[in-house]
């Protein structure tokens, strides 16, 4: 018996570590395709909001696909909280999207590091969400590193800069409603959450 749970317990880690190797895979791979699409040493495609379309289309057929194969299934979630998580969620693309358009890759990144102060200070004032020292001490590591890099890069503007805000204050939100979803509506897994949202 005690052999079944460790061979179980090194499959899960292995499982785990396969998922967190894709996600920096695919969110690196994502991010520099679209800097390239965009940028004009490269495709210089600058309709960010039909990229916004094309992700959002994209992420639909998947999660068509797995609710079709039996892997997700379709969650009842109410019109207007359906309403507002998508303007939420299409600010936030549209906004990252012009955001890595008009910026350098470098700060795109640190705009969306930023995002962790961000989030910890609107639960706190939206849900007086309190953080232990510790939590509290690693944020303002976080900030300082932002602050740094914000001053050190040249390729800030102020239409880059306006659009990273949009993004960060938008996407800190979705992530808000995203938790707030997964505690009320009980979903399963990320893929019900997403066939839920996009279908």
């Amino acid at each position: 018996m005690e052999g079944v749970q460790q061979h179980n317990d090194k499959k899960s880690a292995v499982t785990d570590v396969g998922a967190w190797a894709m996600n920096v895979i695919s969110s690196v791979g994502i991010i520099m395709v679209n800097k390239q699409l965009m940028s004009r040493a490269g495709f210089a495609f600058t309709f960010a909001t039909t990229l916004t379309g094309l992700h959002f289309t994209v992420t639909a057929f998947v999660g068509l696909i797995s609710n079709a194969s039996g892997y997700s299934a379709s969650k009842h979630v109410p019109l207007w909280e359906l309403l507002w998580f998508s303007i939420v969620a299409n600010t936030s693309i549209t906004g990252m999207n012009l955001s890595l358009m008009l910026n350098s890759v470098g700060f795109y990144q640190i705009s969306k590091l930023s995002m962790i102060p961000v989030v910890c200070v609107m639960e706190w004032i939206l849900h007086n969400k309190h953080y232990s020292k510790e939590v509290k001490m690693a944020v303002v590591v976080v900030v300082l590193g932002v602050g740094v890099c914000t001053v050190t890069d040249v390729k800030v503007n102020g239409r880059g800069f306006l659009c990273a805000c949009i993004a960060v204050l938008s996407t800190s939100l979705q992530q808000i409603v995203s938790s707030f979803w997964f505690v009320n509506f009980l979903f399963k897994n990320f893929a019900d959450f997403l066939v839920a949202v996009y279908i």
